[in-house]
């Protein structure tokens, strides 16, 4: 049974990233557009400026990023981020520990998503630094900017048809990973609202003796300029939130 004994508030995940700067096939540089099946994500610019490019069932968008605001998407909504300049951002994830374990899916053309290990070849990083990493992180960009881009243009031709298909297709290559990912949220995000309750029920019973477990935890990144989905990456190797994952 998996035990997250002090996880972050509400067992979120947490890191930081620098977008690419690398410039793509339509001009823009930034990171690799993918989608999270269960996770909210949410971005909290702490320096430079760019924006976000979303996709939805209603279309295509773009949101500025600069220092001081937040920017969050809900599960299934494509994400990409832009480089502006010197852009910084600190990532919160729900359901800390899911995204590493695999709750993400690029937008690769859909000749890779049916096949689950072309695809993963095409995800996996053969290191975690050095110019290989590299390369690989920046090949693995390339593609799936080439697959949504397919996907705006039908989106903002006034077709959703094809983005559709890719959630179904992402939804029936992760499936296999539901029941890892079920005992990860029992252990972290379900087992803190849990505590709360029981925490709630304690107090309103007289009772607290929980808080004799009191604690304070603090921590420095375990892995500095990694290559994540969209840009460098420091990671922190809370409870959770670092786990061997082959798309990072």
């Amino acid at each position: 049974m998996v035990s997250l004994p002090h996880p972050l508030p509400g067992a979120v995940g947490l890191s930081h990233l620098r977008a690419y700067d690398w410039e793509a096939a339509d001009g823009v540089c930034g990171g690799s557009p993918h989608l999270h099946l269960v996770c909210t994500e949410a971005y909290v610019v702490t320096g430079g400026r760019g924006a976000v490019q979303t996709l939805t069932p209603e279309g295509y968008r773009e949101t500025p990023l600069e220092a001081g605001r937040v920017a969050w998407f809900t599960p299934g909504t494509v994400h990409r981020m832009v480089q502006g300049g010197d852009l910084r951002i600190t990532v919160l994830m729900q359901n800390s520990g899911l995204p590493e374990a695999g709750d993400a899916v690029f937008t690769f053309p859909p000749d890779h998503l049916a096949d689950p290990e072309r695809y993963a070849a095409a995800a996996t990083l053969p290191a975690k630094s050095g110019p290989e990493a590299e390369a690989a992180a920046r090949r693995r960009r390339d593609l799936a900017v080439s697959g949504y881009l397919v996907l705006r243009e039908a989106l903002e031709a006034g077709d959703n048809g094809p983005y559709r298909e890719f959630q179904r297709t992402a939804a029936r290559l992760v499936r296999p990973k539901v029941a890892v990912w079920r005992e990860l949220w029992r252990a972290g995000a379900l087992a803190t609202a849990e505590r709360t309750g029981a925490q709630l029920d304690a107090l309103e019973s007289g009772a607290p003796e929980y808080l004799a477990g009191s604690g304070a935890y603090d921590s420095g990144p375990s892995r500095e300029g990694g290559y994540g989905m969209c840009g460098r990456r420091d990671e922190y190797e809370l409870p959770g939130t670092t786990l061997p994952h082959r798309g990072e």
